[in-house]
């Protein structure tokens, strides 16, 4: 039937689009995190949801670690479906077949995996170009990169074509809108995930996967200071930097039936940052 005859009831919102579907969101282990506002917001759609973390990775940042069970707890809470299920597996995605290993673990729980959402990164261990060493460029590979595609390679082998609803959503970050000074092997590493999307996209497109690739923008996930935010409020034209929900609720929406037609793309969830702004005098 052609869009004239759509019935209203096929227009509206489905207030939960991904009821009895399945994700695997990484990098969900602090309540301060984008992966868990995702799991929340994939949760309150109905989906169940399986968070992979990596604690020991949190306890040597200056935000330190959270505690597992509350973040496991809180996905729980935002449930919409009292079917769906919310379990969760650390990993360190840098250790060989540790993404294969994880997508089995989710399958094993959950069943066939509907949506990978690939949120984790390694923080730190970074620096300019005359700093930057052969272990930190491969540390960051590992992790930003190599662990991603892998992950994405996993989800491909297992998925049933015949399951609507494939998804995988890659994070980036603003390498590609203005320079990131002191992250050379951070920026290297995320570009590569925003460059090969499309190729992605292309080779899963005729078994009906969408890709997409989403630059969160700046969030204050924990690591922000108040000085540093002040520092570039001028730049932020909603006077506010990013929040966790922000990029999770276009995550969350790539993930639904609603974003089906959109594959292959690089999506920049950055609140209008002007970059470009000169600072008040």
């Amino acid at each position: 039937m052609g869009h004239h005859g759509t019935a209203p009831t096929d227009l509206a919102r489905d207030p939960r689009p991904l009821l009895g579907r399945t994700a695997l969101v990484t990098g969900a282990s602090r309540r301060d995190g984008i992966g868990y506002a995702t799991a929340r917001r994939l949760a309150a759609h109905g989906a169940s949801v399986f968070c992979h973390h990596h604690r020991p990775h949190d306890l040597e940042q200056p935000w330190g670690g959270d505690d597992i069970t509350a973040v496991l707890d809180g996905v729980r809470a935002a449930r919409t479906d009292p079917a769906a299920r919310v379990e969760g597996l650390g990993a360190d995605l840098a250790r060989p077949g540790a993404p294969r290993d994880l997508l089995n673990a989710a399958q094993d729980a959950l069943g066939p995996i509907d949506v990978l959402v690939c949120n984790h990164a390694r923080s730190g261990g970074d620096g300019t170009l005359a700093e930057v060493t052969e272990d930190m460029l491969d540390g960051h590979w590992a992790v930003d990169a190599r662990s991603v595609l892998l992950l994405a390679q996993a989800y491909a082998a297992a998925h049933d074509d015949t399951r609507p609803g494939g998804r995988i959503i890659m994070l980036t970050s603003g390498q590609g809108q203005g320079p990131m000074p002191g992250e050379i092997a951070y920026a290297a590493a995320k570009g590569a995930l925003a460059a090969i999307t499309l190729t992605i996209a292309d080779e899963l497109a005729d078994r009906r996967i969408t890709v997409n690739t989403v630059n969160p923008g700046g969030v204050q996930t924990g690591y922000l200071t108040d000085a540093a935010i002040d520092s570039i409020r001028h730049k932020l034209p909603f006077g506010r930097i990013g929040e966790p929900d922000d990029p999770a609720r276009l995550i969350a929406w790539l993930a639904t039936d609603e974003a089906r037609w959109i594959t292959g793309q690089v999506l920049h969830s950055e609140g209008g940052l002007a970059r470009w702004r000169d600072a008040p005098r």
